[in-house]
């Protein structure tokens, strides 16, 4: 399916002007754009240890399965931003979510209703700011909607370079007013280590788990240790139902013409 092309001008650091469209991948050669630009965000600033079959590509067995959503400059035609969907008939094609390789989603299979999972999302640096995210944001609202999903879900990371502190006191903060219920509830894989000494009792949320959030997301419990990207991930939970109002009036109103 064609997600929408909506559209939003803005500004670029450079101060050229860029005209940014959503749509799901419509060819391989703009699903290679996606590996490219998870290839450069990943390995190159976050020095993820890829296991891609293809230098230079962020690939792997998932990618076949998945329906690709861009966000594109129509002027440049560069892809900015990028976040992978695996619907839940396609993953059993595909063996599993990929989730499952850091929890066990016993529970999540229980829940009743269709499931989505959002992955691999990034942002290049020019272009990290609101309104690429509420685009990327409102292409993935309208897909949801035209195939009838109930649950999106995914993993939300937190960075562990410099100690996993940080990640605990932001994983208490959010389990504090963001959990599950007892039937929704995740168990990780690999154990996140405790830090050595005190926590920092506010550490700052991510912006994208941020945004999830404020969508009305839950996490499903303890993080899991994922040490190819040198990070934390929490399992993120968000029933459709739950949609804040005011972002689903927003993200999920047709596109003007």
């Amino acid at each position: 399916m064609h997600t929408s092309g909506q559209r939003v001008v803005l500004a670029k650091a450079e101060s050229k002007k860029a005209e940014l469209f959503v749509r799901v991948a419509q060819r391989s050669e703009e699903v290679i754009m996606a590996q490219q630009l998870r290839y450069r965000i990943f390995t190159e600033e976050f020095g993820a240890n890829l296991h891609s079959p293809v230098p230079g590509l962020d690939c792997d067995s998932f990618d076949p399965f998945c329906d690709h959503l861009l966000v594109k400059d129509n002027i440049s035609g560069q892809v900015v931003a990028t976040t992978r969907l695996l619907a839940d008939d396609k993953a059993r094609l595909a063996g599993s979510f990929y989730s499952e390789s850091e929890f066990d989603l016993s529970a999540i299979y229980q829940l009743p209703g269709r499931k989505l999972e959002i992955g691999r999302t990034c942002v290049h640096p020019a272009f990290r700011n609101g309104a690429t995210l509420a685009l990327l944001w409102s292409g993935i609202a309208k897909y949801v909607i035209d195939n009838e999903f109930d649950y999106l879900l995914g993993c939300g990371s937190i960075s562990v370079i410099e100690g996993t502190a940080e990640a605990w006191s932001i994983t208490r903060q959010l389990q504090e007013r963001c959990l599950t219920a007892e039937n929704a509830r995740v168990i990780p894989k690999r154990t996140l280590p405790q830090p050595v000494g005190p926590a920092p009792s506010k550490a700052a949320v991510p912006p994208l788990i941020r945004a999830y959030m404020r969508l009305g997301a839950q996490i499903g419990g303890d993080p899991c240790w994922d040490p190819d990207f040198q990070c934390a991930d929490l399992f993120i939970l968000l029933h459709i139902d739950a949609l804040a109002a005011r972002y689903a009036k927003h993200f999920m109103k047709e596109p003007q013409a």
